[in-house]
C-alpha cells in the first residue's frame, strides 16, 4: 500500500485526467496507511495523508469527504490487494485441495509482509476506527469467508472426500487466522509473517479437511 510520490508532467505532456486522478488516488489511499501504521488511526490527520501523498487539502476533499472516508478506502483497496494474491495464487493449483490452501496462506502472508503498512492497517488500526469500520471489517471478513468457500467447493468437485461444512466453520478458520496473523504482527514484526505458513494450513486442515 505505500505509495512514493510522484510528479505526473504538466503542459503539453500532461496526462489525462482520469490517469491523474487515478494517481491522486493511490498516492493518498497509500499515505493513509502509512500515516496510520505510524502514529494510529486516532492521532493521524488529513494533512498526514495530504503531506504524504504530495496532495493539496483540495485534491483530498475532491476524493473523500473525511478522513474516515479515505481510510475504509484505503482498507477496501489492501482488502481487494489481498483477495486477488489469494484468487491468482490458487488458480493455478485447484482442484488440489492441499496445495491450494498452502499457496494461498503463502500468497495472503507474502502479500501482508510486503505492505508492512497496510498489514497493521488491516489487522490492528481497524479495530479502533470506529463503528463504520468495524461494520466495513465484517463485510471483508465474509469476502474471505466466500472465497475459502468457493475453493472448498470447487476442490470438491474431483475430491468427494472433503466434507462439506456449515458456514459457521468456515468462519471460524478465517477467524483463527486472523487471529494467529495479528498476534504474530504485534509480537516479531512484519516481516515475520511468512513463517505462519504452516500455522494456517493446519488450522484449513484441521477444520475444513478430510
Amino acid at each position: 500500500m505505500t505509495q512514493t510520490p510522484n510528479v505526473l508532467p504538466r503542459g503539453r505532456h500532461a496526462a489525462p485526467r482520469e490517469i491523474v486522478r487515478q494517481s491522486q488516488n493511490e498516492r493518498m489511499l497509500g499515505a493513509m496507511a502509512d500515516a496510520v501504521a505510524e502514529k494510529g488511526y486516532g492521532r493521524a490527520s488529513v494533512a498526514d495523508v495530504i503531506e504524504r501523498a504530495g496532495v493539496s487539502r483540495k485534491t483530498f476533499y475532491e476524493h473523500f469527504a473525511n478522513k474516515e472516508d479515505c481510510f475504509l478506502a484505503a482498507y477496501d483497496a489492501g482488502a481487494d490487494m489481498l483477495l486477488g494474491a489469494i484468487a491468482e495464487a490458487v488458480d493455478g493449483v485447484l482442484p488440489d485441495w492441499l496445495a491450494a490452501v498452502h499457496t494461498g496462506a503463502e500468497a495472503y502472508l507474502a502479500t501482508l509482509a510486503a505492505n508492512p503498512a497496510f498489514a497493521r492497517t488491516f489487522m490492528h488500526e481497524v479495530l479502533a476506527a470506529g463503528p463504520s469500520a468495524l461494520e466495513r471489517r465484517t463485510v471483508i471478513m465474509d469476502r474471505f469467508i466466500d472465497q475459502l468457500l468457493a475453493l472448498n467447493a470447487a476442490a470438491r468437485e474431483v475430491a468427494p472426500e472433503l466434507p462439506e461444512h456449515p458456514r459457521h466453520i468456515y468462519v471460524a478458520s478465517v477467524g483463527a487466522s486472523t487471529e494467529l496473523v495479528a498476534r504474530q504482527l504485534q509480537e516479531h514484526g512484519p516481516e515475520s509473517l511468512p513463517e505462519l505458513v504452516g500455522a494456517l494450513v493446519d488450522v484449513q486442515r484441521k477444520l475444513l479437511g478430510p
